[in-house]
């Protein structure tokens, strides 16, 4: 098994994207990038505490190559939009890579040149260049309880329908070899 920590807007939509591929055998949602200890929710949405929403996906690589959870990973949010994602504004909201050694360093970098090329025509006012940050991976905080799942948990809830749903749509299309069933 593998892990990745990847923070690219809200965790719920990262969570709910890497659930609907097979080879991902756990999904935690939680905080990392920055200083404070046992970060809370509404501590981190203050954007004062450093920390990023971020998931940690485990993965079997027999199964998804890790190159898949990264390409995954730069379909599923815009890469180019600085402390954003949509409406959801700061910090925490970053697009953040988060490795735990030189070796994902090495792969996180790789990834990140390949999603150049999808990601080479602006949107909007959004300039072409990507933003995606390479920050070592310090301490990740799991978030709480009802955070975990919460798509699955909350189908229904107009943020999953109108962010979720979309991002999950896009990543089961693209990987759709990958895609559970």
């Amino acid at each position: 098994m593998q892990t990745f920590v990847l923070a690219g807007g809200c965790f719920w939509c990262l969570d709910a994207a890497y659930r609907a591929l097979r080879g991902i055998e756990s999904v935690v949602s939680g905080y990392t990038g920055g200083d404070s200890a046992e970060p809370s929710y509404e501590q981190v949405c203050t954007g004062t505490t450093g920390h990023a929403e971020a998931v940690s996906v485990t993965f079997d690589p027999d199964v998804i190559p890790a190159e898949v959870i990264l390409d995954a990973f730069f379909t599923m949010h815009d890469p180019r939009q600085l402390n954003h994602q949509g409406a959801d504004t700061g910090t925490q909201y970053r697009s953040a890579m988060f490795p735990a050694d030189d070796g994902q360093r090495e792969v996180f970098e790789r990834a990140r040149e390949r999603a150049t090329d999808l990601w080479d025509a602006p949107l909007g006012d959004v300039e072409g260049t990507l933003v995606t940050t390479i920050e070592p991976l310090g301490r990740f905080w799991s978030a709480e309880d009802y955070h975990q799942d919460f798509f699955a948990k909350n189908p229904g809830q107009g943020y999953c329908l109108a962010v979720a749903v979309p991002k999950v749509n896009k990543v089961r299309a693209r990987f759709s070899e990958y895609r559970r069933d």
